[in-house]
């Protein structure tokens, strides 16, 4: 996973750390951060693209608002990743376009 990323820290107090995947790669990520934080820490940008023209997002504004962090986690795709935090273990995917939809996702019309 790349690594080099215009995302800097501030230097605080050692927090510990857990592996997460992100697309598949190993990616060590500070406990408590946010999967949106992880994501930057980790240089994974764009975090998602737009269903209609492609267009590359990433994480806004860090707090619910915006929808531009839409990832899967552990397989549950749309995502806030600015209101999760990283889990051990855990499987981040980043979305490209329209998600696809499943049998599951429909409702019977009534």
């Amino acid at each position: 996973m790349q690594t080099d990323s215009p995302f800097n820290r501030l230097e605080t107090a050692s927090a510990g750390t857990v592996t997460i995947e992100i697309d598949g790669q190993p990616f060590t990520a500070r406990e408590g951060d946010s999967v949106a934080a992880a994501l930057l820490a980790a240089g994974a940008i764009p975090s998602r693209t737009t269903p209609v023209s492609a267009s590359p997002r990433a994480p806004y504004c860090m707090m619910g608002v915006c929808f531009e962090c839409l990832v899967e986690v552990d397989g549950l795709a749309n995502v806030q990743g600015c209101m999760v935090q990283v889990a051990e273990g855990m499987k981040v995917r980043r979305q490209s376009g329209a998600r696809e939809m499943t049998v599951g996702d429909f409702h019977e019309a009534v």
